[in-house]
């Protein structure tokens, strides 16, 4: 186990940014923390750290066993974690992030059920509608929602995402109702702007299946959803809508769907996690908590 601890010793530098404040923080040396450092690149056969006077920098070989090697240490220590725990109750901290309206509506009215069956583990929910990166900000756990374009992540999906475009009865009261999807480029659209810039492609498919993208504009955008609801509502234009969003509006006729011959490919609501094989079980029988709760039916799809 050597080369482990050495392992986690240099990354251990890495995150600090110098020996000195490693060696402390695993109550060593400094002139035991800089052996074991040299140790390991005699192993290794190659060089992993420049060493100056002032500063300290991972050389190409250092960066690439960093990378490869942190996972390993995180299995590692998951590993070790789940052993300790076998036959106990989860516990430790489950950092989750999710985006503000879905994790406001869906997952904070769950959070007092889970901690009843649950009560070791702490909880830190997050809610922010940018991509954390979840290695970099320390989180076990993302509800996503969309498409998964990190391929380095796991997921678990826990629903379907069923999209619709919607305004309110006063707007088409005012305006004349699209009939085709061309038609909304006449039509005051509400846009979405997210980490990938302006949503103003809208993609819809008929009951063939054939899609038709149009480019769409309009005068208010936002980066929140509960913008885009609200001014929808207030009769303002025709936005892009998640149906668990807006169910309860479209239920009350507070809104009502556009271009209801046509459908909006739909996505996933996912639990995302970092790669590695042996998850936490505190990430786990949280995962399993929402999937039950999700069903085969999500909540906003069920009748009543």
């Amino acid at each position: 186990m050597d080369r482990v601890a050495d392992l986690s010793l240099f990354l251990r530098v890495l995150d600090l940014g110098s020996i000195s404040a490693a060696a402390r923080s695993l109550d060593l040396s400094v002139a035991v923390a800089s052996q074991r450092l040299k140790r390991l690149e005699r192993d290794l056969g190659v060089r992993l750290l420049h060493r100056t006077t002032r500063q300290l920098h991972a050389t190409a070989e250092g960066t690439a066993l960093a990378e490869r090697g942190r996972a390993v240490i995180e299995e590692l220590e998951a590993l070790t974690a789940d052993l300790r725990q076998a036959g106990s109750e989860p516990s430790g901290i489950l950092r989750v992030t999710t985006s503000a309206s879905f994790g406001r509506m869906y997952i904070s009215p769950l959070l007092p059920e889970f901690q009843r069956r649950y009560p070791a583990v702490r909880l830190s929910v997050n809610l922010n509608d940018e991509r954390l990166d979840l290695i970099g900000s320390g989180m076990d756990l993302a509800i996503r929602i969309g498409p998964l374009d990190d391929s380095s992540l796991v997921a678990r999906k826990l629903a379907d995402n069923r999209r619709v475009l919607a305004c309110s009865p006063d707007y088409l009261r005012r305006r004349v109702a699209p009939r085709v999807p061309q038609d909304l480029a006449d039509h005051e659209c509400l846009l979405l702007v997210g980490a990938q810039g302006r949503m103003e492609y809208w993609s819809l498919l008929d009951r063939d299946g054939h899609a038709s993208s149009m480019r769409v504009n309009g005068h208010l955008e936002s980066n929140f959803g509960e913008v885009l609801r609200d001014a929808a509502i207030a009769g303002l234009g025709i936005a892009h809508f998640s149906v668990w969003h807006v169910h309860e509006d479209l239920r009350s006729g507070r809104l009502v769907r556009v271009l209801p011959d046509y459908t909006l490919p739909d996505t996933a609501i996912s639990a995302v996690m970092p790669q590695r094989r042996f998850v936490p079980t505190r990430v786990r029988v949280f995962v399993d908590f929402l999937a039950e709760w999700f069903g085969e039916v999500p909540p906003w799809e069920r009748g009543g």
